[in-house]
């Protein structure tokens, strides 16, 4: 039961489920989180089946209570087509639908008005589902209005045609509307707690939506021919005034426009487009002569002075005297390669041949000499012809400015008559669709599915709520059970304990208990003890287990004890060792008497003081018949002798503390020089002292006791006490920590280490115990 597990002070700090987590092997990955998940909930699962059921009781109840609702709904078309002549002879204008018109309609649907139309035309006002409940807030501050307010001048009350506000918003909370999908079908969905009345309102509400829309077109179509009946009849007038004033201004000014242009625009016009071909012509017949120019400004001796020969274009191509000088030109080229090539380029008959090639290049010149000249005369020409036109527009332009505003009055004046009389064709033309369109009564919605009564509810579904309850119960039982873990800061296994002390654990000392006929035992044979013999009594007692049972499992931890103490790092004599513990009923005391009990039945001479002068328990349990005790040895009315008791089965000595009234100095006593006398005496006639201390926490008494104990053991029970307490306590007494050899976790549930210490669960079975004789009690 030896426990060495060391891990930094840090843990400590974490709460209890994650700092065991990160306490195991460290091996990390998928299986160590889920098997810290199953640990958690076999930690937590009373408290996850606790609120789970009591969700799930919940649910039950509230499906019981709640009346159930049936649902009808209604599928409405939006956008139902037009005839095809009204689709020509519209007024309005037919956009395209969009999700935002689809969504003006949804909240038509769903206005107050429809409500208030409805719920008239059904008679709802009195009907149980939309009946006005007034609550405790609203009917007080109805009374205060009508406190503050004089009953003279109060208002008259609403007329009993119109619903009240709560009946429609009643109306409105049991009525939904949505778009099916990406169609054009709206879905009209209303809840009641009669279904034949939510399908007749259902049915009611779209039609109530339909009737609306045709109201809405044929007053919008009646407004719109009443405007445009009047605005026929103005622009009329204006068109005809117009048309009027254009063939007065005419007959005034004598105008005359062939073709429907003035004769000027159309004379620049035709000078503008000659310009720009004599232009084109000018450019082209320059580029060419810029050509030839290159050309002939090329060495005729050169060979190379006609390779540029075709860049004149299509001149040279077509000149009979060039192709037949080129072509002869070439026959001597090929004459020249063949003697260079079989007599040598300095014989003479190449040399003859390369002056033909020269007169050759030379003639071709001439030739295209005679070509440029022509080239250059057309030049000129066509420069000639594009300064002449350009006179001409100049002229025209000029005389153009100088005609008389009248063309631009006329052209004002005509425009202005044809716009009115084209705006005039189409409001003609808009009030004569708008007024066909008036007398044929067709609506852009109708039903396509009517409501009819539901044979199931829709409100509550068993289903969804169980599922939701017992869901929603779950993960609050596991969120419960998550606070629980991270709040239970209390001492659960060994590790936790080395990391939150920086001590080592020495053993866990699981919780024991006596059996029933043990217990029954013990009084018959206390009666039989005598006061004056100071002989402890033989009855059964928890701090005689290990006597009692030495292969039990109790007293496997109690010998891990035993050999901490013997093999201490401190490599010293551990002969006097002190037993606290950080606050009461922690079991310092079982755990000291059961320590010496051990030592005791092994052969050394042991033998256990109660240090405890306030609150003597080891000594009101093993010598409640005690009458002298340390106290009066300390002061000298009894000897050591007569108030020492002895166990006659063990070598066991027990120095009792009788409590005799309040010891108001009990520090004062533990620091006196008598006691160090006295423990001196001590140490020589006994192997080991075991001294039942004080606790830490409520009194000072231990933290004089460090020239007597050579080495401290600190008790911490198991799943209460708190660490914040403990570490506290030992802060508080750095004398003591610094003495003590470790811990113990006493009253250890070992059945329940395993939800604890999972990476150690297989550490806590009972089956390694028995194989070794060992038992579990």
């Amino acid at each position: 039961m030896l426990q060495t597990n060391t891990l930094q002070n840090d843990g400590s700090r974490l709460p209890p489920p994650i700092q065991m987590q990160l306490n195991g092997q460290n091996t990390g990955g998928i299986g160590e989180l889920i098997k810290f998940a199953l640990v958690f909930i076999r930690r937590q699962y009373l408290v996850i089946i606790f609120v789970t059921v009591l969700a799930g009781a919940a649910s039950l109840v509230y499906l019981r209570l709640v009346s159930p609702a049936y649902t009808a709904q209604v599928q409405v078309l939006f956008e139902n087509p037009r005839a095809q002549f009204l689709q020509k002879q519209s007024l309005l204008s037919e956009p395209l639908l969009d999700v935002t018109q689809i969504e003006t309609q949804l909240q038509i649907i769903k206005s107050q008005a429809t409500a208030a139309t409805v719920i008239k035309q059904l008679k709802l006002a009195d009907h149980q589902d939309f009946r006005e409940g007034r609550s405790l807030q609203s009917w007080l501050m109805g009374w205060l209005q009508r406190w503050r307010s004089d009953p003279s001048e109060g208002a008259p009350p609403a007329p009993r045609e119109q619903p009240s506000e709560a009946t429609i918003a009643s109306f409105l909370d049991r009525l939904s509307a949505g778009r099916v999908g990406y169609s054009h079908v709206i879905e009209i969905a209303f809840t009641a707690s009669d279904p034949a009345l939510a399908a007749e309102i259902a049915n009611a509400i779209a039609r109530a939506y339909i009737n609306d829309q045709l109201e809405a077109k044929f007053e919008a179509t009646r407004t719109a021919t009443t405007w445009l009946q009047e605005r026929l009849r103005s622009l009329g007038e204006e068109a005809l005034t117009a048309e009027r004033g254009v063939e007065a201004y005419k007959s005034q000014n004598n105008i005359v426009s062939p073709g429907g242009k003035p004769i000027d625009e159309q004379q620049i016009t035709e000078l503008n487009t000659r310009l720009a071909t004599a232009r084109a012509q000018s450019s082209e017949a320059a580029a060419k002569l810029s050509r030839y120019e290159v050309l002939l400004g090329v060495d005729p001796a050169k060979p190379s002075s006609i390779g540029n020969l075709d860049a004149i274009g299509s001149d040279a191509m077509n000149s009979p005297i060039i192709t037949s000088l080129r072509q002869q030109y070439l026959e001597l080229a090929r004459r020249e390669a063949e003697l260079s090539a079989r007599v040598g380029r300095d014989h003479l008959a190449v040399v003859n041949v390369r002056n033909r090639l020269r007169e050759f290049r030379v003639s071709i010149l001439d030739e295209v000499k005679r070509l440029s000249e022509i080239s250059r005369s057309e030049a000129e020409l066509a420069k000639q012809r594009q300064q002449e036109i350009e006179k001409r527009l100049s002229v025209a332009i000029a005389q153009s400015r100088l005609t008389n505003s009248a063309e631009l009055t006329i052209r004002d004046l005509e425009s202005r008559a044809k716009s009115l009389r084209a705006l005039y064709d189409t409001f003609l033309q808009q009030y004569m669709g708008s007024a066909q369109q008036e007398t044929f009564p067709i609506s852009e919605t109708r039903v396509i599915f009517p409501a009819s009564a539901a044979q199931t509810k829709s409100k509550p579904k068993a289903k969804v709520v169980l599922s939701f309850g017992l869901l929603g119960g779950l993960a609050l039982g596991l969120l419960l059970g998550f606070v629980r873990d991270v709040m239970d800061r209390v001492f659960r296994t060994s590790s936790q304990l080395e990391a939150a002390l920086d001590l080592p654990c020495l053993s866990l000392v699981p919780i024991q208990s006596l059996p029933r006929q043990q217990r029954s035992a013990a009084r018959p044979q206390q009666a039989q003890e005598a006061p004056n013999q100071r002989i402890l009594p033989s009855a059964p007692d928890i701090c005689r287990a290990v006597v009692s049972m030495p292969l039990s499992r109790y007293t496997e931890a109690i010998r891990s004890i035993k050999i901490a103490i013997d093999h201490s790092p401190a490599k010293t004599p551990n002969q006097v060792i002190g037993v606290t513990s950080a606050l009461p009923n922690e079991g310092k005391t079982t755990i000291a008497a059961s320590v010496a009990q051990l030592i005791g039945h092994s052969g050394k001479k042991v033998i256990i003081v109660d240090c405890d002068l306030r609150n003597p328990s080891l000594s009101a349990r093993l010598v409640p018949k005690a009458v002298d005790g340390i106290i009066e040895v300390l002061k000298g009315t009894c000897s050591l002798e007569e108030a020492v008791w002895r166990d006659p089965n063990t070598t066991l000595a027990v120095l009792p503390a009788v409590q005799r009234g309040s010891v108001l100095h009990s520090s004062e006593l533990l620091c006196d020089g008598s006691i160090c006398r006295l423990f001196d005496r001590l140490r020589q006639s006994y192997d080991y002292i075991i001294v039942d201390l004080p606790p830490l926490s409520p009194l000072v008494d231990v933290r004089v006791t460090a020239p007597l104990i050579d080495c401290y053991v600190l008790v911490v029970e198991w799943g209460r006490t708190k660490i914040d307490v403990v570490q506290h306590a030992l802060h508080t007494a750095p004398t003591i920590s610094d003495s003590l050899i470790g811990a113990v976790l006493n009253k250890t549930d070992i059945k329940a280490m395993a939800r604890y210490d999972a990476h150690r669960s297989d550490y806590y079975d009972d089956s390694h115990y028995v194989r070794y004789g060992l038992s579990s009690s």
